[in-house]
């Protein structure tokens, strides 16, 4: 109850950085759900912004609460985008991808003028890697990846739905679940898997975040880059 109390704190301190005529990122996860709705109380009392969610979960839950959807076809960018996080790192190196939506989260990061992270306290920690580094593959290559992830010295495992069936995301691709470790050089990690054929996103979130704000109890912690 207290980690969703903590959620909740810090969707709702995101709300500043929404103002009337934005687009705005719609991220994924149970952090963004919150601020989802909570953007949606603020259009009923008159707000005007347009989203670009980044799942097809959030957008079913976006416009099932009335916020006005666009897509990149109309706009190429973003002005904010409020999404969550597995970790952050005192550098706001990133690892997403635990919602299985770390290709289209990236994208729409990366046409964002700010990434505003919202989270509970769980997520800071001094070195990324504890939680598994979703890497997102095309089906055809999955083996060929792992196998590369793992002379990388990671443990890869495939990521699978509540049937037992390969999770597919919303692409249509499947997730290899990495376990790195600690990871020394967070950038270096994400060059080499951007270089490597038949991946097609990764978990990795550098250089993109803007602030995170984090939840600890009540309070809510603005931390920008150290």
């Amino acid at each position: 109850m207290a980690n969703d109390e903590e959620k909740e704190a810090a969707a709702r301190a995101s709300l500043k950085f929404v103002r009337d005529g934005n687009v705005v990122g719609l991220g994924t996860g149970s952090t963004a759900a919150y601020a989802v709705r909570l953007l949606a109380e603020r259009v009923r009392s008159g707000l005007k912004i347009r989203g670009i969610p980044t799942s097809s979960r959030t957008r079913e839950l976006a416009a099932s609460l009335g916020i006005p959807l666009t897509t990149f076809d109309k706009v190429q960018q973003i002005d904010v985008t409020i999404d969550g996080a597995d970790e952050f790192d005192p550098q706001l190196q990133l690892i997403k991808g635990g919602g299985g939506a770390l290709l289209r989260e990236k994208i729409v990061a990366s046409a964002s003028r700010q990434l505003v992270i919202v989270a509970d306290a769980s997520k800071q920690v001094q070195v990324l890697g504890e939680f598994p580094l979703p890497v997102e593959v095309v089906p055809f290559a999955q083996a060929l990846v792992a196998k590369r992830v793992a002379a990388l010295g990671a443990t890869p495992k495939l990521r699978r739905d509540a049937g037992g069936n390969p999770f597919v995301t919303d692409q249509g691709n499947h997730i290899l679940d990495c376990g790195f470790g600690a990871i020394a050089d967070p950038p270096a990690l994400a060059r080499t898997l951007d270089a490597m054929p038949g991946v097609v996103g990764h978990g990795l979130f550098i250089n993109l975040a803007s602030v995170v704000l984090m939840a600890r109890g009540s309070e809510v912690q603005e931390i920008r880059r150290q």
